[in-house]
């Protein structure tokens, strides 16, 4: 099993994705980038996860503020741009799909929804300070996110300042915080569609927590392997 992880531009960061989604299983994660330029390669890959990282260029979505709060020094639009292709490309190879915290809001993006830039006052709730916060999550009933967590409420970190505004195209909410942010999204029509799932969260470091056996974390990784495999064996009948 080969997945391609989308670089996130911290070595310490990238290792936790590698060793959450590796865990004993024989798994190879290749990591992947504007930089490496091997997103052509994406015909190898069993599946792939856009990761967390730096806020996405606000012309992206259709914004030309680029001078709000807590904004970046530096904006990284070639990785913007190579990730969206490669997640086009995913869906067009029938590849499952996670995104996680900026990955999310980017394929948010990629389908014409757009962000609230900067939380104000809830950044005491939701921003990455010198640790992730944590924080109430509420699951939508019959979800995709429903049905591999098993609950309607969970515990969750956090380590952003911005979300979804307005809703991409064919997308559906599955979970919200507590003060009603948009904590995950998946399609609304899954008929013939690969698995996608989208998490505002890092379930990659929860084990910071000790929550990295919580439903939040350990179903989201065993479910995304499980239907990897069956992607894979799919491919083989056919």
């Amino acid at each position: 099993m080969r997945i391609g992880l989308t670089y996130t531009g911290f070595d310490e960061k990238h290792d936790n994705y590698v060793r959450w989604l590796k865990q004993q299983d024989d798994i190879e994660v290749v990591s992947i980038s504007a930089d490496d330029e091997n997103e052509p390669d994406i015909k190898n890959f069993d599946a792939i996860v856009l990761s967390g990282g730096v806020d996405i260029y606000p012309e992206f979505y259709d914004n030309t503020n680029i001078d709000y709060p807590h904004a970046p020094e530096d904006f990284h639009e070639a990785r913007d741009i190579f990730e969206a292709d490669v997640f086009r490309k995913s869906q067009e190879n029938n590849l499952p799909v996670l995104c996680v915290c900026r990955g999310m809001q980017l394929v948010n993006c990629i389908l014409g929804g757009d962000l609230v830039q900067d939380l104000g006052e809830l950044n005491q709730i939701h921003k990455f300070e010198t640790h992730d916060k944590a924080h109430g999550v509420i699951i939508e009933p019959d979800t995709l996110l429903n049905e591999i967590t098993g609950v309607t409420r969970s515990v969750a970190n956090s380590a952003h300042h911005q979300v979804i505004n307005k809703l991409g195209n064919g997308l559906m909410v599955n979970s919200k915080s507590d003060e009603g942010f948009i904590e995950g999204i998946e399609w609304k029509d899954k008929t013939s569609k690969p698995f996608f799932l989208a998490i505002q969260w890092h379930p990659e470091r929860m084990f910071k927590f000790h929550l990295q056996d919580a439903p939040l974390s350990k179903n989201i990784r065993d479910r995304f392997i499980e239907e990897i495999k069956k992607s894979k064996l799919q491919e083989v009948r056919v």
